[in-house]
């Protein structure tokens, strides 16, 4: 009785697995094969919308996605590595930050080191005159939240500027924002025109501060707020804050050389390439970014 109950069980599964072998047999082979690509092309449809959700929730974890703002020069502000915010502003053609650079990493992450050291009595420092590879410094050895540090940004050396972070490399870092970059000799000179050439451009890019120490002050009818950080010698000495503002470009001139501008509290000029021995690489200076 069981035996006979069992085998009844399994007609109705063979008789489901005839029928289906049948039917299959009985679809033209061109419906076959439309059914097919149907079912892939559904595949591929499907594949598409899984990929284009994993996508958004992992570009725009607060779905629905919110289109970031359009830039503005002039109102707009422009992060670093570090969170710092600068102000931008117009130029003529160019769109400049308004601030200097104080920033501790290449927009890659890679830390850049900082050389706070000084020889005795805050002397000369062997350490950063024989750098070859990107450092900054804070004027007078300060700190990165302090006064100078705050008013002036960072001081850097050329290399730092190029962006070679180790020795003897060629491949080069950036360290300004994604989408800005270290003006070339060129680009500096395009400004110093749309200011009326460089005997002029000095006063209209130096702010109005009381920074400055008494002379020529500026107007600052540019906007750039060019401010006295002075600089920081190839030998490791500081020098010439209130009195004066350096600017690296990152064009170089040779070997041990490379361009910059320089802004002097008695003058409305700009100076390129003032002095024997302020082009040297290992020099620090300021660094103001333009967009590119």
């Amino acid at each position: 009785m069981k035996r006979t109950k069992r085998f009844l069980g399994i007609i109705p599964i063979l008789f489901f697995l005839l029928s289906s072998s049948v039917l299959k047999a009985q679809i033209p082979a061109a419906i076959d094969t439309k059914m097919k690509s149907d079912n892939m092309r559904n595949f591929q449809l499907e594949e598409i919308k899984v990929r284009w959700k994993k996508a958004a929730l992992e570009n725009c974890p607060g779905v629905p996605c919110v289109t970031a703002p359009s830039f503005t020069c002039g109102t707009s502000t422009v992060p670093d590595m570090d969170g710092n915010s600068y102000n931008t502003v117009s130029i003529g053609t160019q769109c400049w930050l308004k601030e200097n650079l104080k920033v501790t990493k290449y927009n890659d992450g890679i830390l850049i080191p900082i050389d706070a050291t000084a020889g005795p009595g805050g002397g000369p420092s062997t350490i950063w005159q024989n750098l070859t590879t990107g450092a900054y410094t804070i004027f007078g050895n300060g700190s990165s939240t302090g006064t100078n540090a705050t008013n002036y940004g960072f001081l850097y050396n050329w290399y730092a500027v190029k962006g070679i972070s180790t020795v003897g490399s060629t491949t080069y870092k950036n360290l300004c924002p994604t989408g800005w970059h270290v003006p070339i000799d060129g680009d500096l000179t395009s400004l110093e025109t749309q200011l009326g050439g460089s005997s002029v451009a000095g006063g209209k890019l130096k702010s109005t501060s009381l920074l400055w120490s008494s002379g020529t002050p500026g107007t600052n009818i540019s906007g750039f707020t060019g401010l006295p950080g002075g600089y920081r010698g190839n030998n490791g000495y500081f020098s010439d804050d209130s009195y004066s503002a350096f600017f690296w470009s990152a064009t170089e001139i040779d070997g041990l050389n490379a361009s910059y501008r320089y802004l002097d509290y008695g003058s409305s000029g700009v100076y390129s390439n003032y002095g024997p021995t302020r082009n040297l690489k290992s020099s620090g200076y300021s660094v103001r970014c333009l967009m590119d």
